[in-house]
Order: C-alpha cells, then structure tokens, then sequence
C-alpha cells in the first residue's frame, strides 16, 4: 500500500472515531431502549405479566393475537425500535395483539415446570384474552421455543386455538446440521452434557451461560467480528443506536426455571420426544396429530439455530388439514430485525389469519 493512501485511511478512520466518540457521548439511556410500541399491562401473576399493545388503527381482525415467545432473552426482539418492529406492523394492519412476558426468574422459581408455563401461565393468559372479548378461541402466535410450546398448548387445549402461526420454531430436534444440538448433546452423545447435575448443582440455569452458549455457536461472527466491524458504523447516529439495541437484547438474558430447563433438555433436545408422541405436559401426553386448527409455519431458510429441516417436520405430525408453509431467506435473528422481512412478513401473518376469520 502507497504512503499516501495509507494515510488517506488512517485519517478517515480517525474522523469516523471522533465522529463516534461525539455520537456516543450524546446517547440517553432512553435512546436504546427496547419495545418502541405503546402497551399497557392487562394481567400478572408474579413475575409473569400480560402486555396488551396499544393501536390507533382499527381493529379489522376480531380474534386477538397472543404472542407466546421463548424463555430465553427478553421478548421485545418483536418489538426492537419503531421501523423494525413486527408488533407495530401487525398492528398498523389491523391486528389485535397481546405479548406474554416471562419475566426474570429468581430462587423461588426453581421448582417451576413446563406444566406451571403451559397449563399455568400462558392458559391463564389465553383464558383471560377470552373472557375480555367475550370469544372462544383466540388467535397464537408462538416464536422460537416459544412456538414449540405454542405447539403443545394447541395439543393439550385446541378448543381455545382458532388458528396457530409458529415462527422459527423447533419440531424436530434431532437435527446434526444444527449447531444448536451440541448444547442438548444430540450430536455428542446423550452423555455429553448431564443435565440433571446442571440443574442439581445450579438449580436456575444462568443467563449468562445460556448467552454465552449460544455466542460460542458462531463465535467468530458473533464474538469478534462484529466488534472489529464497530469502527465502520459508530459514526452513523442511526447504525450505532441499531447496534447498540442488539447488543442489549442480546445480553438481556433471564436465568431459567431449573426444572422447565431440565424437561425442555432432556425431553425435547436429548429425547426428541415431541415428534414421537412421548412428551408429557402435567398429567397429559402432547399429541401434534391433536392440533387440528388451521397452521402456517414460518421459518428461515438460513436458520442456523433452528434449521429448516427442524421446523418442517410440523407437516408430517401435524393434524391439521389446512397447513401453510412460508420461509424467508435470512438467518433466525434476520427474521425479527430484516427491513424486508419486516416489509413482506406482517402481511403474510396477517392476510392468512385474515382469510379464516
């Protein structure tokens, strides 16, 4: 490289830094905050609370939307910032939503089942949504593990569900392409990871280790490299407040209940229980052939966490006769945060609730 355009770059580095430096030390701590959609919170029990969104736009769905989202990391992934939001979108055409959020899990929530989130919360969710509305069923939306258990929900109590939407969500959990299945030992062996020792010797699982297991996924990507790309976006006001609420998603991570920790390792990763009719919720039996209502399944086709394989298994143990695939060519977190998928996504979920209404 010539002397000069050396330099050349050297200066333009250093004025993005100053510029950046300049855009840091002018940032609130309200200039990062997630969840831009106004809400109110219509319900609670203990540290589970039930949001409901606020909309100026007319209601032209008449069944609500309860978002069910996983227990790992904070829900409000659907609701980043303002022009990246799949709340806001759906709304502005004319849906009805609610989000379920689970809260930050202390000691006390140790001993704290599947049963206790499925039968307990999100039931107590849907049956409060219904009596409000004065409905049956209601519409539900279930993302990532939170899809999974949206899943099993419509199993156990498909009377209450008039049409399931699953987005990134894990069906079949024996997957080896996946890099997610080396966490549940699916690819090293049953043996590999002993569950029940975690949750003996920790009780809750950490946030912080649950985080930072799945940075270690792709740790180059995600634990270098955008941090070396850092230079190029802090002086745009705009990239470094995007990057910036990323970060704090990310990190947000709450600890999880050991013993709905413990049946969601062994029972779905390590056993792939779900698939063959074997998971027991409470004193019930999950059965997918039981979800009879109306399905679309929404997946990523460059999903590294949840694979497309995983996600369309649906089709083979599903008993709906009207089911729908949609897939969207970006990766998991792409699904919540690309400017096209939020353009094309919110449409889709919305016209096929919208044709069976």
């Amino acid at each position: 490289m010539r002397l000069e355009d050396a330099t050349h770059e050297y200066t333009e580095l250093t004025k993005k830094l100053v510029k950046g430096i300049d855009n840091l030390s002018q940032l609130r701590e309200e200039d990062i905050e997630i969840g831009a959609t106004p809400r109110e919170v219509v319900y609670q029990d203990g540290k589970v609370l039930l949001y409901h969104f606020k909309s100026s736009v007319e209601k032209t769905l008449k069944t609500p939307v309860l978002i069910v989202y996983a227990l790992v990391n904070r829900p409000f992934m659907v609701d980043l910032q303002e022009d990246r939001s799949l709340v806001a979108n759906l709304l502005k055409l004319g849906l009805d939503i609610y989000l379920i959020d689970w809260g930050y899990p202390s000691r006390s929530d140790r001993w704290l089942t599947l049963d206790d989130y499925l039968n307990g919360y999100i039931d107590d969710c849907v049956d409060f949504i219904r009596k409000t509305h004065q409905i049956d069923k209601i519409n539900l939306l279930g993302i990532c593990q939170g899809g999974t258990f949206s899943l099993c929900y419509s199993s156990l109590h498909p009377d209450k569900v008039k049409n399931l939407v699953v987005m990134v969500a894990p069906i079949d959990f024996r997957q080896t392409e996946t890099l997610l299945n080396m966490r549940g030992g699916c690819t090293l062996g049953p043996e590999a990871i002993d569950v029940d020792l975690m949750v003996e010797a920790l009780g809750n699982i950490p946030g912080d280790f649950l985080n930072l297991e799945f940075l270690m996924l792709k740790p180059q990507q995600l634990g270098i490299q955008k941090y070396m790309d850092f230079p190029d976006i802090v002086d745009s006001e705009d990239k470094l407040l995007n990057f910036l609420r990323m970060e704090k998603w990310i990190f947000d991570s709450p600890d999880q209940a050991g013993e709905a920790y413990r049946q969601f390792m062994k029972d779905f990763y390590q056993g792939n229980k779900l698939i063959k009719g074997e998971v027991v919720i409470g004193d019930r039996t999950v059965n997918l052939a039981n979800v009879t209502m109306p399905v679309l399944n929404l997946y990523a086709d460059k999903d590294h966490l949840v694979p497309p394989s995983s996600s369309l298994a649906l089709g083979k143990y599903v008993g709906s006769k009207d089911y729908t695939v949609q897939s969207f060519p970006v990766g998991h977190i792409g699904m919540y945060v690309s400017g096209k998928v939020q353009r094309d996504l919110p449409p889709v979920i919305a016209n096929w609730l919208k044709e069976r209404a």
